[in-house]
């Protein structure tokens, strides 16, 4: 399709929903991807399910950024009732797991094929197996499209929508190269929504705790949320870690609430004043999974009955339940990371249109961007806004 009015490359959320925009209005549009099908990574989130947006999705702090303004325009201009409302047109059916998340009630599937019947009515010619390899811009102003085991594309409009890096054997480092050869400024990329790995001394201490789940509220400086906490070989992991990860640096401590429905000092003052016979270890039985009381006991309390407790190790014992300071070894990386932070800085972008301030007709959006959602479906939420957003200049 040498007379393309718009290539775009990456066929995942954001540049299938980018190309159906475009060509209702009438571009003709050529959408490269990499792999042999488009959208495999919409087939496998949400456990296959697909979480493709969150009703409760809110600019002003739903998103990280280094520019935490920026997200604001497209998000507003392109709301998950929206998203929805195509969604409801194709008949699939769909529920509201929590929290505002919603997943197809068969599979994820049913999210690709819309996506794909739409790019189809609207006469966007997908082309698989195109790995785009480099990006440069000619004197003309045009976009030379080097690609592998094919004839170069010259192109008037290009939108990269080639994603991040995260779960590296569908991951692309094509638009932080495509940048970095641009001059462009990128917010150096890590693994988001990703699990924790253990420091040494509590890998010891945990490690039989595997597969143990809590309902927990952790915390690192003024983010905090109160989601699942998982044990498991390796770490920590489960929504609340997830979603904190997003936030933390290497050598930072999280702080993680065991008792997220209490004062932890007053939840266990009253027992004591209620049950003092009671030994401390059979009363946080009655909370906690026993393999977990098992763990911890000597360790973050002592082997007494209520009453013997002293007001100290009173204290004691509710600072390690209430605010269990955890230092992370690390995170998982990309092999498991939902996400990934950093991108191309939003200072090169338009907030409106996503054209590149530095080179007329060339788009970044999605994933590729320095914008990453909390955990949940706000992601495939900023996939769909960017995309519409960007659409709607070309």
């Amino acid at each position: 399709m040498n007379e393309a009015d718009v290539v775009i490359i990456g066929a995942g959320a954001s540049g299938l929903l980018c190309a159906i925009e475009a060509a209702r209005r009438g571009r003709r549009v050529l959408l490269l991807e990499k792999g042999r099908k488009p959208g495999r990574k919409i087939l496998i989130a949400g456990g296959g399910r697909c979480n493709f947006t969150n009703l409760l999705t809110d600019p002003r702090k739903s998103f990280l950024s280094r520019n935490p303004h920026f997200c604001i325009s497209a998000l507003r201009r392109y709301t998950p009732e929206d998203f929805v409302a195509l969604v409801e047109a194709h008949g699939i059916p769909y529920h509201e797991k929590k929290l505002g998340q919603l997943f197809c009630d068969r599979t994820s599937q049913d999210i690709l094929d819309m996506l794909l019947d739409e790019c189809t009515a609207a006469g966007v010619h997908l082309a698989c197996d195109h790995d785009v390899q480099e990006l440069t811009h000619q004197e003309d102003g045009r976009f030379l499209i080097r690609i592998a085991d094919a004839p170069p594309l010259v192109a008037h409009t290009v939108v990269v929508a080639s994603g991040g890096l995260s779960i590296p054997n569908l991951a692309s480092d094509f638009a932080l190269r495509c940048a970095n050869r641009l001059g462009l400024e990128v917010v150096p990329p890590r693994a988001g929504l990703v699990p924790f790995t253990w420091n040494e001394p509590d890998k010891a201490r945990f490690l039989p705790l595997s597969g143990i789940s809590l309902d927990v509220e952790v915390t690192l400086g003024r983010a905090s949320f109160r989601e699942n906490l998982l044990f498991t070989h390796r770490g920590l992991s489960g929504p609340a870690i997830l979603q904190i990860s997003s936030y933390w640096r290497e050598g930072e401590i999280v702080s993680i609430n065991l008792l997220p429905d209490h004062d932890a000092l007053d939840f266990f003052t009253a027992a004591r004043e209620e049950n003092p016979g009671q030994s401390l270890s059979r009363f946080l039985a009655s909370h906690f999974p026993s393999r977990f009381v098992e763990r911890v006991s000597g360790e973050w309390f002592p082997v007494k009955a209520l009453g013997q407790l002293s007001k100290q190790e009173l204290q004691t014992v509710a600072d390690h339940f209430g605010n269990w300071q955890f230092k992370p070894g690390g995170t998982e990386g990309y092999r498991t990371a939902e996400v990934t932070l950093g991108g191309v800085s939003t200072d090169e972008l338009s907030s409106k249109s996503f054209e590149c301030r530095k080179y007329r007709n060339l788009y970044f959006i999605g994933e590729a961007v320095d914008v990453t959602g909390w955990l949940g479906g706000y992601n495939f939420q900023w996939a769909w806004a960017s995309a519409y957003s960007a659409a709607q200049s070309l």
